[in-house]
């Protein structure tokens, strides 16, 4: 099947991340926003598309009203993590389909802020309702959950802590070349396992930090790509697949959705795996990089923990360098980050990565990326294959 070509990224940008004590969420939103327009260099004016989730009572209603957009097309799709691959593939579909030409993704949140001010709590839970009322009154934490599938996978294909331990340790090697990554200073594996027990097998270190942060996509049809100041990244299939509300009802912990999603997008890309030169994973814990490698098809299913040795995963080095810009579990994770996985992919094949900047065999820049995103605990998944212009 041949890609479409017919839906480019033409602006991506982020928000300030990190630390922000100073910023609200909905400042946030439109800071991110503001800044992928000059990126495109369109004007506000010309979206007709918008896409946003877990921001207010009414997500993309008040967020376009904050921003001053007047869409006649939006969605408010809220998947968890996977949510902005899932809505880039809306977005791509809507513009094939001639029902937009602009449409602007933006997320912003302060949950490392709100934290620290005592707005709100850690989220230990979804709450007690609904399918989630049979597992609650055993104790299942958020973190909890995934600590299961990594164990389950430990016990079936013979994972090993320290294999796990490795993605964090690539992850860091990778920020520490992202001047805006909030964790830079190299760890170990040594550093990983010494680490407090957050939930068996994971340390500290296996999972993700909690930031503050925006970041902001603009997709736009090929009739506005000449009038941009980037160069296009093109849609070339996309992906997106639900699993299981409930733990109990998850066929096998070893399988991710994105074993779905990313055949669907590989597939509606015409490209293989093993093609791709630079891959954006979902990783709020370390077990998510791994399986999802899995599960895409860079390597067969149990053969992930070999897979992420010997410094596979790295920039400098790395066969397949994966979260260029230090993922979750270094550079920024203010929530559902699955939007700042497009945006570190758009850059990678932009060439604007600076010392992070994933180059080819033959010293060219990188052609085709993955973003995968994974919501809930392994709920739901959305992968996008992009293809420089």
């Amino acid at each position: 099947m041949t890609s479409r070509r017919k839906a480019a990224v033409v602006g991506v940008a982020l928000s300030d991340c990190g630390r922000v004590d100073d910023a609200t969420p909905y400042a946030l939103h439109a800071q991110a926003a503001r800044r992928a327009l000059a990126d495109a260099g369109l004007d506000r004016s010309l979206v007709d598309g918008f896409a946003s989730a877990g921001l207010g009572t009414l997500a993309p209603v008040e967020i376009a009203d904050y921003l001053g957009l007047r869409p006649t097309w939006v969605d408010s799709t809220s998947v968890g993590g996977s949510t902005w691959e899932v809505m880039a593939a809306h977005a791509a579909d809507a513009i094939e389909a001639g029902h937009a030409r602009a449409v602007l993704l933006v997320y912003g949140s302060t949950a490392r802020a709100d934290v620290r001010a005592g707005r709100r709590t850690g989220t230990l839970s979804f709450g007690t309702r609904g399918p989630s009322q049979f597992e609650v009154p055993y104790g299942h934490t958020l973190i909890a959950k995934y600590a299961m599938a990594a164990r389950r996978h430990m016990i079936e294909h013979g994972t090993t802590i320290e294999q796990l331990a490795q993605v964090a340790v690539q992850a860091r090697a990778n920020a520490a070349l992202n001047p805006e990554a909030m964790f830079r200073t190299p760890i170990t594996v040594d550093d990983v396992l010494s680490g407090p027990v957050i939930a068996d097998p994971f340390t500290k270190l296996h999972c993700c930090v909690r930031s503050d942060g925006g970041a902001a996509v603009l997709l736009a049809a090929r009739e506005y790509v000449r009038d941009c100041r980037t160069a296009p990244v093109w849609v070339l299939g996309t992906g997106e697949a639900l699993s299981h509300a409930a733990l109990s009802q998850w066929p096998d912990f070893t399988v991710s959705p994105a074993a779905v999603s990313g055949r669907l997008a590989f597939e509606r890309a015409g490209v293989r795996p093993s093609e791709i030169d630079v891959a954006e994973l979902y990783d709020a814990f370390t077990y998510m990089t791994l399986v999802t490698l899995e599960d895409l098809g860079f390597c067969a299913k149990g053969e992930g923990g070999a897979f992420v040795e010997g410094g596979r995963l790295r920039v400098e080095g790395g066969e397949l360098p994966v979260n260029t810009d230090g993922g979750g579990l270094s550079a920024q994770h203010p929530g559902m980050r699955g939007l700042f996985l497009l945006v570190e992919a758009v850059r990678q094949l932009r060439g604007e990565c600076g010392q992070r900047q994933v180059w080819r065999g033959d010293g060219s820049l990188p052609r085709l990326a993955v973003a995968s995103g994974t919501g809930g605990w392994f709920c739901s998944s959305g992968t996008v294959v992009l293809g420089a212009g």
